[in-house]
């Protein structure tokens, strides 16, 4: 109920102040288009990438190199690939996600463990590049460091928090 009274107050709030709601919206979605069809390179590079690495079995690889690591910070070795991926596709994470959960069961720690970190962990290293790459940037400075330590604080914080509540 929320939305829809927002955007009736919004529109009231416009008619109110005598202002011609349709042209501007029509604007704001050209404006939005222009976004996407500008982004659409990217996405595309972005997400033929991340199936490549996915289907060549090299996250999974990677994962378990990186265990031994991920397991002293508590993260289950079932998690390990789910650490890699997350950061680089919402939908890979989500997907490795369930393929944990119906293999270790949804409440079982490495289930609790994912979830957590799927909902903890944002999808930073997609996000980087849609806005670098729709913004022409060619150096992202800080971003991709102080991504990769947003999300690795995210997915030790889930395995600690599922381990000290659960």
């Amino acid at each position: 109920m929320l939305v829809p009274l927002l955007i009736a107050f919004v529109g009231m709030y416009a008619l109110a102040k005598g202002c011609d709601v349709f042209p501007v919206f029509l604007r704001g979605a050209e404006s939005g288009l222009r976004t996407a069809v500008g982004i659409l390179p990217t996405m595309i590079a972005l997400l033929t990438a991340v199936t490549m690495l996915r289907a060549s079995g090299f996250i999974d690889l990677a994962g378990q190199a990186m265990q031994p690591l991920l397991s002293l910070a508590g993260i289950p070795s079932d998690c390990a690939a789910l650490v890699l991926l997350k950061p680089l596709s919402g939908s890979g994470g989500l997907a490795l996600g369930q393929e944990i959960m119906r293999t270790c069961g949804v409440d079982s720690y490495a289930g609790r463990v994912a979830a957590v970190m799927l909902g903890a962990s944002e999808t930073s290293m997609y996000t980087i590049g849609i806005y670098c790459g729709h913004l022409q940037l060619k150096r992202t400075r800080y971003a991709i460091p102080a991504a990769f330590i947003a999300d690795l604080t995210a997915f030790i914080s889930a395995a600690v928090c599922v381990r000290w509540l659960g």
